[in-house]
């Protein structure tokens, strides 16, 4: 791995950026009818989609450290790994998503496209990479069958 910033850590940076934005812009926001309770919902939907990933590691007995991907024992592909290699990092982007939905500025849908950006450059590939070391044809074929995102 190139980079020591957890996930967690850019997406909380990203959540500031989103927030910050929207306050220097205040008049560049959407309003609408039901836009707290559809911002919660994605907020509470990716918390389970993180929750649910992580359950899975456990499960398996293998590391979720996304900083070491290289200690991983076990290839997880049940559970929503059978709809995403990364739902963890969806489930989070999805908390993003409401975060910007709440804050109502277009603008922050930059910083969503900004952090898949970083987190595929950062993250995801060295992962794959060391992925591919560890569970060779295992993981080419998951691969094969399950998109990085959704």
């Amino acid at each position: 791995m190139k980079h020591r910033i957890p996930p967690p850590v850019i997406g909380l940076a990203s959540a500031g950026l989103m927030w910050g934005v929207a306050q220097a812009l205040p008049g560049v926001r959407l309003h609408f009818e039901g836009q707290t309770l559809l911002a919660a919902l994605l907020v509470v939907v990716g918390l389970c989609f993180d929750v649910w990933a992580l359950r899975q590691f456990f499960k398996r007995r293998t590391t979720f450290n996304p900083l070491n991907p290289h200690k991983a024992s076990t290839l997880v592909v049940d559970g929503l790994y059978r709809i995403s290699r990364n739902p963890m990092y969806l489930g989070l982007l999805l908390i993003l998503c409401g975060i910007a939905l709440w804050l109502g500025s277009p603008l922050n849908l930059l910083i969503l496209a900004l952090f898949v950006w970083v987190l595929n450059e950062l993250q995801i590939k060295p992962e794959e990479e060391a992925m591919a070391k560890l569970f060779g044809e295992q993981w080419q074929q998951y691969r094969a069958r399950v998109r990085r995102w959704v």
